[in-house]
C-alpha cells in the first residue's frame, strides 16, 4: 500500500509501515547553514517539551534564581537553558529494558506468481508483534500476516503478479536467535488486527496502559523491527489523540499520532509510555516527500475486545443487518425523486433485513431514533449493539416513512 507523493492538491497518503522510503537531497546554503541553525533551536525546544511530559524529569527541570539568590518555580517569563539529560536518558533506558522482552520480530513467507515466469518465487515480509500472554499469544497487524489483504504493502507487486496466502509465519524473540514457527489464530481486516501463536511458554507479556488517558505532549517510545533491524527503539511525544485517518481502502481508523520515528517493519510493534506500558499498536505512517515524524498507532484499549474474540472464536463476532446500500447526497436524491439517505441496493437472503421487511429501493433515513444519511452512520449505530439486539430502522418507501424492527444477527 505504498502511496504517491504529497502535493498541494492531494490529501495525505497513509501506508502500513512495512516499506522503506528514500528521500532525495540537494545541497544549498539553506540546507548547510540555515536549516542546521533552525534545527538546533527547534531541537533544544523539543527536548524541553518532551521532558515536561516524562515523569521524574518534569520535577527536576530548572528553577530560576531571583536577584537575591533565592529560587522560585519556573514561570512563563523565565526559563533556564539547563536540562538534566541523565534523567531523560534514564527514563528511556528503563522503558526499553522493560518492554523489549515483550516485542517480537515476525517474518512471513509467501509465493509470488508472475505471468512472465512459469515457476513461482518465494518472497518474505517482516513486521513486529506484542506478546500478550506467557503461553505464546502475540498481537500484530492483519496486514502483516494476511498477504491477500489489499491493505498489505508486504509485496508491492502489480497486477502482473499474484500473491498466495502465507506459507509460513515465524517469530523471533528478544535475545533469542531461534525462529519459532507460528500459527495464525485469527485475523480481522476491519480493525487491521491479528493474533498469532507460538508453541512456547514462560514468555514476558507486555503490560498494557490506558490509552484513553494518553495526553498530547507526553513521552512516547516506538519499539519494533524496522527494516529488519530487530529490537529498535525510537523516542518522541504524543502528537495527537483520536486522530481520524482513512487508508487507501477507505477504511477510517481513530488513532494515536506520534513523532517517534516509525519505519517499515514497525507495524505490529508497540507504542509505550514513560511507565513502560503499551498504549498503542504501531500501524500507519504518512509516506510522502517532505513529510517527517507522522506515525500512527491503534489505541491499545480498542484492541482488547478484538484480540480476546480472535483467541476465543478465531474471528470477531459482529452484529449484521444484511443489506448493501448507496449513500444518496442531496443532488442525487433530488435527481431521482428520492430523499437523502441510504438507498437499499440489495438484501441478503434470510438476513435480518429481509426478515424485518426492508425492501430493495427503500431509502434508510434513520436508526435508533437518529437521523442518518450514510452507511458509515448506520454501521456505527449497528456496531454499538450486540448480536440479538433489536434495532429500529426508519425507511422512506414511495414517499412514506415506515419504522421497521431489525433483530441483529451474527455476521
Amino acid at each position: 500500500m505504498e502511496k504517491d507523493n504529497l502535493n498541494n492538491n492531494s490529501k495525505p497518503k497513509y501506508t502500513p509501515v512495512k516499506k522503506a522510503k528514500t528521500v532525495n537531497s540537494s545541497s544549498s546554503f539553506g540546507k548547510s547553514v540555515v536549516f542546521p541553525f533552525v534545527s538546533g533551536i527547534l531541537g533544544a525546544t523539543l527536548v524541553v517539551g518532551v521532558c515536561f511530559g516524562v515523569p521524574n524529569i518534569k520535577n527536576k527541570l530548572i528553577e530560576t534564581k531571583s536577584s537575591n539568590g533565592n529560587t522560585s518555580p519556573i514561570t512563563s517569563s523565565a526559563v533556564s537553558n539547563v536540562v538534566n539529560s541523565n534523567d531523560y536518558s534514564g527514563t528511556a533506558i528503563n522503558v526499553a529494558n522493560k518492554v523489549l522482552p515483550s516485542i517480537v520480530g515476525i517474518k512471513v513467507e509467501y509465493e509470488v506468481n508472475s505471468i512472465f515466469y512459469r515457476q513461482a518465487s518465494t518472497a518474505t515480509a517482516t513486521g513486529s508483534g506484542i506478546i500478550i500472554s506467557d503461553d505464546g499469544y502475540i498481537l500484530t497487524n492483519n496486514h502483516i500476516v494476511d498477504t491477500s489483504s489489499s491493505s498489505s504493502s508486504s509485496n508491492g507487486y502489480s497486477s502482473y503478479y499474484s500473491v498466495s496466502e502465507s506459507n509460513k509465519v515465524t517469530v523471533t524473540l528478544y535475545g533469542d536467535s531461534t525462529e519459532y514457527e507460528a500459527t495464525i489464530v485469527g485475523t480481522d481486516s476491519q480493525t487491521d488486527l491479528a493474533v498469532i501463536k507460538i508453541d512456547k511458554t514462560g514468555l514476558t507479556p507486555a503490560e498494557l496502559g490506558d490509552s484513553d488517558k494518553v495526553q498530547v505532549g507526553e513521552f512516547a517510545m516506538a519499539i519494533g523491527n524496522p527494516l529488519g533491524l530487530d529490537t529498535s527503539v525510537t523516542c518522541g511525544v504524543i502528537s495527537a489523540t483520536n486522530r481520524e485517518i482513512t487508508d487507501s481502502d477507505n477504511k477510517t481508523y481513530t488513532l494515536i499520532q506520534t513523532d517517534a520515528a516509525i519505519n517499515s517493519g514497525n507495524s505490529g510493534g508497540a507504542l509505550v509510555n514513560a511507565d513502560g506500558k503499551v498504549i498503542g499498536l504501531n500501524t500507519l505512517k504518512i509516506s510522502s516527500t517532505g513529510v517527517e515524524g507522522m506515525g500512527f498507532a491503534i489505541p491499545i484499549n480498542s484492541t482488547i475486545d478484538i484480540y480476546q474474540q480472535l483467541i476465543e472464536y478465531n474471528k470477531v463476532k459482529r452484529p449484521y443487518i444484511g443489506i448493501s446500500g448507496v449513500d444518496l447526497d442531496e443532488k442525487t436524491a433530488s435527481a431521482n425523486k428520492l430523499v437523502q439517505g441510504i438507498y437499499v441496493k440489495s438484501i441478503d437472503e434470510f438476513s435480518a433485513a429481509e426478515k424485518a421487511g426492508i425492501k430493495i429501493g427503500d431509502v434508510i433515513v434513520g436508526a435508533d431514533g437518529k437521523e442518518i444519511k450514510t452507511m458509515e452512520e448506520l454501521n456505527n449505530i449497528k456496531n454499538s449493539h450486540q448480536i440479538g439486539d433489536s434495532l429500529t430502522i426508519k425507511v422512506n418507501r414511495n414517499g412514506k416513512e415506515l419504522d421497521l424492527t431489525v433483530t441483529l444477527q451474527e455476521q
